[in-house]
């Protein structure tokens, strides 16, 4: 078992994000051996054994890098790992950095859970690694995910081809997100003081 609990890095009222822990190593495994999920992150499923990718796994625990991390997304209310969360490319002369999710469990897709683990991953990486943008890249015809990473502030620059995909490139810059966290603030005050303002729209990761 770990020894000390994981450092949260970020909570919203849906998820908490976590530093990784080898405890999440075999539904990790299980989510990277998935046809389904394999194909909307556009790669192939992992063939190693799952003793081989715990060493992987352990290793990375070991030395994290500056340049690339992975956090665990929990359901804040029951504690369930449901997902992960990384940045990678990280270019601290251009500010910069890619960013990548996965929802596990099938059962919080289309709810909300992942766009909101994307603000709080951005919160982090604007705060703690000043950021200047965050840009990411969505498969084409996965309009479900760029749906959700537009309700959490990206905005679409343009297509791209890469290793025979077309993908969708989108960004967010640290002035975009910052406006969009003063709006959601006033918006949960009005709400609060019984305003009339709508209710977020669900996810789709």
């Amino acid at each position: 078992m770990t020894a000390t609990a994981p450092r949260v890095i970020a909570e919203g009222s849906l998820v908490r994000l976590r530093e990784k822990q080898i405890e999440d190593a075999w539904r990790d495994y299980s989510w990277r051996k998935d046809r389904e999920l394999a194909d909307y992150d556009a790669t192939r499923p992992i063939t190693m054994t799952f003793r081989a990718y715990t060493a992987t796994i352990t290793e990375d625990l070991r030395r994290p890098s500056r340049f690339r991390r992975t956090f665990a997304i929990e359901d804040r209310e029951n504690g369930r790992h449901i997902g992960n969360v990384m940045y990678y490319g990280y270019d601290s002369y251009l500010g910069e950095a890619e960013l990548g999710i996965t929802i596990g469990e099938r059962a919080y897709w289309s709810r909300g859970y992942g766009s909101e683990a994307v603000r709080c991953l951005l919160g982090h990486l604007f705060e703690e690694l000043e950021l200047r943008r965050v840009y990411l890249h969505t498969l084409t015809t996965n309009v479900r995910a760029q749906q959700a990473f537009r309700r959490a502030g990206f905005r679409r620059l343009r297509s791209v081809r890469r290793d025979g995909y077309d993908f969708e490139r989108m960004e967010i810059s640290r002035e975009e997100h910052a406006l969009q966290e003063r709006a959601a603030a006033a918006e949960v005050r009005e709400r609060d003081e019984g305003g009339s303002a709508n209710a977020p729209g669900a996810g789709a990761l």
